[in-house]
Order: C-alpha cells, then sequence, then structure tokens
C-alpha cells in the first residue's frame, strides 16, 4: 500500500546553550498515513510532537531518519515535498496583518500558483462556511483571536494541498468558535478527502474529528490506534451510588476488595459510593450488598469515559503491551 506520509526512524537531538547537555525530543518515531486519514497526533508538553510535526513540514532537520510525502524525501527534495503540505502552527504568525481577509486569501494562493480569477468562488464559499464574510475587507490585526484563526485555516484549505498539518487550531478558542472550526474539519475532509494531522490538547475535537490517533511520550510513540477501539478498551463505567444510611465498614471493605472505590458525602450529609466495574454483572454483585444491609439506593449516576480520559491512563502507563502495537 502506498503511503501519503511515511516516516521512518525519526530522531532529533538539542544542545542546551548553558550547559551543552543533549536534550533527546524525538527518539525514533516511524509511522505512516494513508491519503485521506484525519489523524490526531497528542501528546503531552515536551512529549516531541511538534518538533516531529516541524521535521514533517520541512522547518526542521532531522538527526536521523527520513520523511517521506507523497513519495518524495523531504530532505533531498524539500520544495517539491512542500507542494503537498499546508500547515497552521501554533505560535507562529500565519497571516499579513495589514492586508484585509479576502486580501490574505488571495495572496497566499498566489504563492501556490493560483489566480484570482480561478479561487474567487472557493473564497466566498469558505468566508460564507466560517461566517467570515461581513469581516472580508476588515484588516486582519483588527479581527478576534478566533476570528484570525479560523482565516489560518481557511487559507490552508485553500491551498488546495493533499496535506494539512495543524497544531492546536482550536487553542484559547471560544466555544462557539471552536464548533465551527470543528464542523468545517469534517466537511472538509468528508468532501475533498483531505489528509489531516492534528495537534490538540483539546481532547472534544480530537473524539469528534479523528479516525486514528497517535500518541507521543518522552519522544517514542506509546500508542498508535483508532479513537473507537481505544475507548472500547478502556470501556470501564462507574456508578455513583447516594445511599439512604451508611454502609457498614465490613461490608464497604467487601466492595472494596473487589472494585475500585471511591467514597464521599453530600451537602446533605449522604453516603456517596462511586464504583468502577467493567463488567455488567458486577453492577449487580454490588446492589445485593446494599439490599443485604436493607440499605436504600437513593440516587444512581453513571459516568462514561470520554477520550481525555484514555488518554491520561495511556501517558501515566496505565494499557497494556497490545495497546502501542501501530495500526
Amino acid at each position: 500500500m502506498e503511503y501519503i506520509i511515511d516516516i521512518q526512524n525519526l530522531k532529533k537531538s538539542y544542545k542546551k546553550r548553558k550547559s551543552n547537555e543533549i536534550i533527546e525530543a524525538v527518539k525514533g518515531i516511524s509511522l505512516k498515513v494513508k491519503k485521506g486519514e484525519v489523524i490526531g497526533l497528542l501528546g503531552p508538553n515536551g512529549a516531541g510532537k511538534t518538533t516531529t510535526i516541524k521535521m514533517m513540514c520541512g522547518l526542521l532537520l532531522p538527526n536521523e531518519g527520513s520523511v517521506i510525502i507523497n513519495g518524495i524525501n523531504m530532505e533531498k527534495n524539500r520544495l517539491k515535498a512542500l507542494r503537498h503540505i499546508s500547515a497552521v502552527l501554533e505560535g507562529n504568525r500565519n497571516l499579513y496583518w495589514r492586508l484585509t481577509v479576502r486580501e490574505n486569501m488571495e495572496y497566499f494562493s498566489g504563492n501556490r500558483g493560483m489566480s484570482k480569477k480561478e479561487i474567487s468562488a472557493r473564497i466566498d464559499d469558505l468566508l460564507d462556511r466560517l461566517n467570515l464574510t461581513e469581516k472580508s475587507n476588515e484588516m486582519v490585526n483588527s479581527l478576534s483571536r478566533g476570528m484570525q484563526q479560523k482565516l489560518s485555516i481557511a487559507i490552508a484549505i485553500l491551498s488546495d494541498t493533499e496535506i494539512i498539518f495543524l497544531d492546536e487550531p482550536t487553542l484559547g478558542l471560544d466555544v462557539e468558535i471552536s464548533y465551527e472550526i470543528r464542523k468545517l474539519l469534517k466537511e472538509i475532509a468528508k468532501e475533498y478527502n483531505k489528509t489531516i494531522l492534528l495537534s490538540s490538547h483539546d481532547m472534544p475535537v480530537v473524539q469528534e474529528i479523528c479516525e486514528r490517533v497517535i500518541i507521543i511520550n518522552k519522544g517514542r510513540i506509546v500508542t498508535d490506534d483508532s479513537v473507537s477501539n481505544l475507548l472500547s478498551l478502556f470501556d470501564t463505567k462507574a456508578y455513583s451510588f447516594t445511599l439512604g444510611a451508611t454502609l457498614p465498614e465490613e461490608d464497604l471493605n467487601k466492595v472494596k476488595e473487589q472494585f475500585i472505590v471511591h467514597t464521599d458525602t453530600n451537602e446533605n450529609g449522604q453516603s456517596i459510593i462511586t464504583v468502577t466495574i467493567q463488567h455488567s454483572d458486577d453492577f449487580y454483585k454490588v446492589v445485593e450488598i446494599f439490599k443485604n444491609r436493607n440499605i436504600a439506593i437513593e440516587k444512581i449516576d453513571r459516568s462514561i469515559i470520554d477520550f481525555e480520559q484514555v488518554f491520561m491512563k495511556i501517558v501515566k502507563g496505565e494499557f497494556s503491551d497490545e495497546v502501542a502495537v501501530s495500526v
């Protein structure tokens, strides 16, 4: 199978200026991406994900390894490889502030060899999708951060490259604008078969948009799997029982012997016991203990694991060896 992105044994080290200490930011990352995949590249701060993205974009040279973009070696033929890539990098100025919204879109498209005439309709479509039509003739430096970010992503899409790299696309944005960006990215990936590599700490964005996630920790890939598989893997259920009386210590210890248990008291002084179970039948075992003591259950609440919890479990090492196997 031919991959649009093929990374082999990528390594990158830095030398600290004052101490000359060698820092290994990336320690041998290999990954393959098929055309049209939407992938989340995740990791805690300092994990090496931004360094990896910059090497894939040709902004940093690896110490070892190779980056192949659509069959082109990035190190040997950088300019040719870059024709297939658009990127919005967090912390970088991706726009010209003294140009209007429309002028920015025309300028960056012109750099890609596109004429105003051939992209005019696409500009209008993107402005409409992102609710920027009324701002099309305003200077970029007068826009809010959210509008600037939407414009940066629109320009990346307008470039019509097969691959789009997005580094923290929703960082610092309000809920409404974050939703608009998620909606646009899902539409673009589906309608135009774009390959999107998304780095983010915004787990709802990852869970909603990405089909597959690659988690980097301490410069290495620790997990490469589909979102659905990872959610299924950690599919435990937690039930919070609000009780009409206090459960005797002896019975509480019985529950603790079998399950992960957390105890608390609400504002009304009622005892709350939260039990994490993995099998549906276990629910009835817990209820049976309460029944045997004639303790009334006033309320039952259930929480379902989300992708943020999955991410934290993987980063903390709470996973089995098979989770880390690449797809």
